[in-house]
């Protein structure tokens, strides 16, 4: 029996922690990520998360190798090493591309603010990126696949 398809992403600031919810509110995956080590904010050059009400604007890296660097949204076609975290935080694996639906987040989607892998997995679970949603890449591949454009995303703090 596959899982139902889920309704929308919720994103705990607080808990660190990502929520796919059904249709009728539960609990379908989870997993943790990583959020702004700048705290909560919608300000432009910031480098803090959002919050609020998003949707999926579009979706990057549909079959692309896991652990595969992107620069500007393109695949650059090198592969990061789980071994080497190293201080540059990279956008791995896949993409999520969030647009922000509130007046005060309206300027997430010029912001770059994304659902991404990462290369810095062990950091997963405590505040650490520049204002993106960082998982681990095999969390985002799979959340990925179970997600299309327009799934709803709620980022609360």
């Amino acid at each position: 029996m596959s899982s139902p398809l889920p309704s929308k992403i919720r994103v705990s600031i607080a808990s660190q922690r990502l929520d796919l919810l059904s249709p009728g509110g539960e609990i379908i995956a989870s997993c943790p990520v990583s959020t702004s080590r700048f705290g909560i904010g919608c300000e432009e050059g910031s480098f803090r998360t959002p919050t609020g009400q998003f949707r999926i604007w579009e979706k990057i890296g549909e079959g692309a190798a896991p652990w595969t660097i992107f620069k500007s949204r393109v695949s650059t076609g090198a592969l990061a090493s789980p071994e080497a975290e190293g201080e540059e935080d990279l956008i791995l694996s896949r993409i999520l591309w969030l647009e922000g639906l509130d007046p005060e987040n309206a300027n997430t989607r010029d912001r770059y603010i994304y659902l991404h892998g990462t290369n810095q997995e062990s950091l997963i679970g405590t505040p650490a990126s520049h204002g993106c949603v960082r998982l681990s890449n095999q969390d985002i591949i799979e959340i990925y696949e179970k997600v299309a454009v327009g799934t709803p995303v709620e980022i609360i703090s």
